[in-house]
């Protein structure tokens, strides 16, 4: 791709994020999100490959049912209300139809068949992007409303994203999908505490994004898309293969690390809530997506010859 294009798609991206972040008027937020679904879809395509273009196709319709809801639930609420105002979604109706719109955005269960596809489809650097960028302004659009979502539905789809995704990503052998599952059961980890502490929902957002910057950084230094090359690639730089153990291990959440602080914080405030079966369902969930964090760093830490021959 042309550098220029590029440099103006990256510039977009990062302009609707702004856009949707900082807007107070629905139709402001509406239109930072279409902004960064047209920028990205270049993005995802860029390689022509048949697989990229199916990947666009996919993810440019799903992200436009997604902004047709976000826009019919604002103008639901400014019909009922008068307010077009983002902190003003008072009406019930409008809340659920956001919730349903945001959840398809973000990839959360049950509308996350989407994100593992498009995920598999992208190159490592555009599948950073969707992974962590372009989560931010979705997030945003929740923590601005948070204070009228409905806690029961948010509660619902957080344990099922995370029963799934951790389900979903032990059978998997590509490693983009196995971190696109990842990121469904991390994302019902936010989900599941944004309408009681909604800056612990984006404290666990920073640091997963941090973390799976890392990772994908790594992946792409290294040029690893699979399980099966995952274990030959320590012979290529053998330091960035232990920071990229200890990433993994941090994202598992294991307790000396960085990834276990939010989930302790966020099990500690579910318990403040009276929420400590969900607070057990979710830990014990997220258990499963444990398993898979130690297969891919077990995979790091295995030293095969980078050319094996059966005699």
């Amino acid at each position: 791709m042309n550098p220029q294009a590029n440099l103006i798609f990256i510039i977009s991206l990062l302009l609707g994020t702004t856009i949707t972040i900082l807007s107070n008027h629905w139709i402001m937020a509406w239109t930072g999100l279409e902004i960064n679904t047209l920028a990205i879809l270049p993005l995802i395509s860029k390689s022509h490959h048949p697989r990229a273009i199916e990947a666009a196709t996919k993810y440019f319709l799903t992200q436009s049912a997604a902004s047709a809801l976000v826009l019919f639930s604002s103008m639901t609420n400014a019909w009922h209300t008068g307010q077009w105002d983002i902190t003003q979604l008072t009406h019930p109706t409008s809340s659920l139809i956001l919730t349903s719109a945001i959840a398809m955005k973000l990839g959360l269960v049950p509308f996350h068949f989407w994100f593992p596809e498009v995920l598999q489809g992208s190159p490592l650097t555009t599948g950073l992007l969707l992974s962590t960028i372009m989560k931010l302004p979705p997030i945003a659009l929740l923590y601005m409303t948070s204070h009228s979502l409905n806690p029961t539905l948010l509660t619902t789809l957080a344990i099922l994203s995370t029963a799934l995704g951790g389900w979903m990503g032990l059978n998997q052998t590509q490693i983009r999908k196995v971190l696109a599952f990842s990121s469904i059961s991390h994302l019902g980890w936010m989900a599941i505490i944004i309408v009681y502490n909604p800056k612990l929902t984006l404290l666990n957002f920073y640091l997963y994004a941090m973390m799976t910057a890392t990772i994908f950084l790594t992946l792409n230094t290294i040029k690893v898309l699979k399980l099966s090359t995952l274990m030959t690639a320590w012979t290529k730089i053998p330091s960035l293969n232990a920071m990229l153990l200890l990433t993994l291990l941090s994202l598992a959440g294991l307790p000396p690390l960085t990834g276990f602080l939010p989930k302790w914080l966020i099990i500690q405030e579910l318990t403040k809530q009276d929420m400590a079966p969900a607070a057990t369902l979710i830990s014990l969930l997220s258990l499963l997506s444990l398993f898979f964090y130690l297969r891919l760093a077990y995979c790091t830490t295995i030293t095969l010859p980078p050319h094996t021959t059966n005699h």
